[in-house]
């Protein structure tokens, strides 16, 4: 299941946002020995503070074992502010035709349920929820900066990242820009590969995603 969790709804959505946390600091901090700011067992930065959107991916039994966040590219970015050395002297994205995902996590069992290629079905629905948020909003692309590992999972999933320069090394990771292009064929590839035959997002998003 994946929760849209908007900021007026951080209130009412508490626990979650308390898990998804706990979930990046697992992910980030040790499982990727990232060098990210946390608090005791929680990993957040200065970009919770500006009131994103965050996808959730709950399993039946109520865990949180997915995220991603989601900002307007008008205002402050991971790229444009943390990561500019990835845009290789091309302009930072800044139009409400695009919005920027980050911390992108999962963390399953190691029996969880998969779709084509091998990739988990958690994190076929977060990217099935990403296309239809856009579509929601009418975005062309979300931006983002993600590791090659990640790349190639996007590839294999049908979602190819257009890269926007050349890979960096930040730290201990091999990084790069793109874009990820929102459209209803790409929906419809998603869905099929990770074996998703309704949308992922509740009734509103649905409508304006159809």
């Amino acid at each position: 299941m994946i929760q849209l969790i908007a900021p007026h709804a951080y209130g009412e959505f508490s626990g979650t946002l308390v898990e998804m946390h706990r979930l990046r600091h697992r992910v980030f901090k040790l499982r990727m020995a990232w060098d990210v700011q946390t608090s005791g067992d929680m990993e957040m930065d200065d970009f919770d503070a500006l009131h994103p959107f965050y996808l959730t991916q709950v399993s039946e039994s109520g865990r949180v074992q997915g995220s991603v966040r989601l900002l307007p590219s008008l205002g402050p970015t991971m790229l444009r502010d943390t990561f500019p050395v990835l845009l290789e002297n091309h302009p930072a994205p800044s139009t409400p035709l695009v919005w920027e995902s980050s911390r992108f996590a999962i963390d399953v069992a190691a029996d969880a349920p998969k779709g084509d290629h091998g990739i988990t079905q958690a994190a076929y629905e977060l990217f099935a929820g990403m296309v239809e948020f856009g579509l929601s909003r009418q975005l062309t692309d979300i931006v983002t900066v993600t590791d090659v590992r990640m790349e190639r999972i996007l590839r294999r999933a049908g979602w190819p990242l257009r890269r926007i320069g050349s890979p960096a090394t930040i730290g201990n990771t091999v990084a790069v820009a793109g874009y990820l292009a929102i459209s209803t064929e790409i929906l419809t590839g998603l869905r099929k590969a990770g074996g998703l035959s309704t949308p992922v997002l509740w009734t509103p998003v649905m409508f304006a995603a159809a």
